[in-house]
């Protein structure tokens, strides 16, 4: 068939409305699984102290009757810290914004700021688990907070040639030759756990590493199986078992592929000296300033109760 002559299409036509959806899709990942599952207390200091202590053996405890009491030599306590982080985002946008129409939002500034608020929660979640020494900072050097593998001594597995740090967070572990996420490195951290006295509640780990995971023996999902009530389909972990407690594996983004941590959760926390917050800055021509700022840093309130399998490979 062929078209008519003479017909006016719409290729032909001028002034035909664009049709723009009024719905902005992003897909981009914004879960903090670490930071949204830890406490948050309040800091009064850049730098945020805590105090760690732990019990003596146990050993044979028998006297004889009458004997005097002799005092034992006691350990004090010990005393660790952590520099809060500034963590800060800008947006500007011209004055001419205010007049026009736009699609999927209203206002630009509104908008970005929201944007900015969610990337800078990511940037506090990588934070938190990366492999970097606290730094005290200065008048031209930026403060930085020591991540969680910079305080974990206890209970890990690591690679040939990797080291752990000094448990101060002063300075960050040594990485060693990158070996598989294997079930065996992963019981033999749960169980020295365990054997500190911790009690370990959430698995984090990249995605490649689950999928390592979900092989475990002892899985019962470990094979994608037809229920026959539903007709689902199920290959996923969410709780393992172990003599040496029960975790959650849950997936993350922001953490090296390379570690997987074992953590109690409620013996981390971040500590907050400026909850996240939207301020305007000085107007200095025609257009709109804001910024969103935070200042937090990482609190491992008693390292003995996380774990971490290091230097995994990730391919």
């Amino acid at each position: 068939m062929t078209q008519p002559t003479n017909t006016f299409d719409s290729y032909d036509a001028n002034g035909i409305r664009e049709d723009l959806s009024d719905i902005i899709y992003d897909v981009s990942p914004e879960e903090t699984p670490l930071l949204s599952s830890i406490g948050k207390v309040s800091a009064s200091n850049t730098y945020h102290e805590w105090q760690t202590d732990a019990l003596r053996s146990s050993a044979a405890n028998a006297h004889i009757e009458g004997d005097d009491t002799a005092a034992e030599a006691r350990t004090a306590t010990t005393r660790l810290g952590n520099y809060t982080q500034i963590f800060k985002n800008a947006v500007v946008t011209a004055g001419t914004d205010a007049g026009l129409s736009k699609a999927g939002r209203g206002k630009e500034m509104a908008y970005q700021v929201v944007k900015v608020g969610k990337e800078q929660k990511l940037d506090i979640e990588k934070a938190l688990m990366d492999n970097n020494a606290r730094v005290a900072g200065n008048a031209t050097t930026a403060r930085e907070l020591a991540g969680l593998p910079a305080y974990l001594t206890s209970n890990t597995s690591a690679g040939s040639g990797g080291s752990d740090a000094n448990g101060t967070g002063s300075n960050a572990r040594t990485d060693g030759t990158q070996t598989a996420f294997t079930q065996a490195r992963f019981d033999t951290v749960m169980q020295s756990i365990w054997s500190s006295g911790g009690s370990p509640d959430m698995v984090i780990l990249s995605a490649f590493q689950m999928d390592k995971a979900l092989g475990f023996a002892g899985n019962n999902n470990q094979r994608s199986t037809i229920g026959a009530a539903d007709g689902k389909v199920a290959n996923l972990l969410n709780v393992y078992m172990t003599p040496w407690g029960s975790v959650e594996f849950v997936p993350a983004r922001e953490n090296r592929s390379r570690d997987v941590f074992i953590v109690e959760k409620d013996k981390l926390a971040v500590a907050e000296l400026r909850k996240m917050k939207n301020e305007a800055l000085a107007k200095t021509g025609d257009s709109e300033k804001r910024q969103v700022v935070s200042e937090c840093t990482l609190v491992v309130r008693n390292e003995a109760a996380q774990g971490g399998v290091f230097d995994n490979t990730t391919s």
